[in-house]
């Protein structure tokens, strides 16, 4: 009798835990540059020019349009954002995140600076960055040593712009063609014995510290919003934990994933690029929100 009193509890709470994952929000961690969003160069429009899909432009800078999504995904996006909780997760800086105008609800929590800055209703939480900062200070190299290499190695002949975001990590605007690819492998070994990674995306070269995580952020998010399903989606190499770190997640065929063949069990590689990928990405979502 002692031992089916026994079972009846463990079945019961068996119970109890599914009914929590089932009835917990959905969160939707995605990337957004080159992944929900794109530049011109990015678009990658390939029907004839009458069969172009219409366009929304949801960033400006300095006067002039700067990224776009198809009108279908500025619907699906909004459908979204009131299904789940979704959380635009990107390697911006705050204020480059800022100038981003997405349709929908305005997101409650976003993650920029690669996890660096928590957003909570558009203001930095101050708790969780001090927490990040302690991270950094325990396990990579600072931050000047890395710029001082990069400004030391980079030749100016291909190198247009050094940039150190939010004093978290490094970047270079480079002329892409002009690039020498050993100099990016020697780079990346560089790094990798101080505690720190390098993504090529576009005419960017990301130094970044390996504490300094998309998926750290977004699990911080399902702690808080008791998510019991995740789901994400990017392109670059600085997505690739936060795909891991997700229930489900989805990456564009382009992109530095695509190009390297990354792939993972729970990470579907989807075949359309550019804008329509997007529009694929935020139906993956809506569909598994359901």
């Amino acid at each position: 009798m002692a031992g089916q009193v026994t079972e009846d509890a463990l079945q019961v709470t068996q119970v109890s835990q599914v009914t929590q994952v089932t009835n917990g929000a959905v969160l939707v961690a995605s990337d957004l540059d080159r992944t929900l969003i794109y530049s011109t160069a990015a678009l990658a429009l390939t029907a004839p020019d009458p069969e172009a899909p219409r366009l929304l432009c949801v960033e400006v800078y300095e006067g002039k349009p700067l990224s776009y999504l198809t009108e279908t995904s500025a619907a699906l996006l909004t459908e979204l954002g009131e299904a789940a909780v979704f959380v635009p997760t990107t390697t911006r800086t705050r204020a480059q995140y800022q100038r981003i105008n997405l349709p929908g609800p305005a997101p409650k929590y976003a993650i920029c600076a690669n996890g660096g800055h928590l957003l909570v209703d558009g203001v930095s939480d101050p708790d969780w960055h001090a927490r990040v900062l302690a991270r950094l200070a325990d396990e990579c190299a600072p931050l000047d040593e890395v710029r001082a290499h990069l400004e030391a190695t980079a030749d100016p002949l291909w190198t247009r712009k050094h940039r150190v975001a939010e004093d978290l990590f490094a970047y270079l605007v480079l002329e892409r063609e002009l690039l020498p690819e050993d100099w990016v492998k020697e780079l990346a070994v560089w790094a990798e014995n101080r505690g720190w990674t390098v993504s090529l995306q576009g005419r960017k070269l990301y130094a970044v510290p390996k504490p300094l995580t998309k998926s750290a952020a977004m699990r911080e998010v399902a702690r808080r919003t008791g998510a019991g399903l995740t789901l994400a989606a990017g392109d670059s190499l600085l997505d690739a934990d936060l795909l891991l770190a997700a229930d489900r997640g989805w990456r564009p065929g382009h992109g530095e994933l695509a190009d390297s063949g990354w792939a993972a069990p729970t990470v579907t590689a989807l075949p359309e690029r550019g804008v329509a990928a997007g529009e694929r990405i935020l139906r993956e979502f809506l569909s598994a929100c359901r």
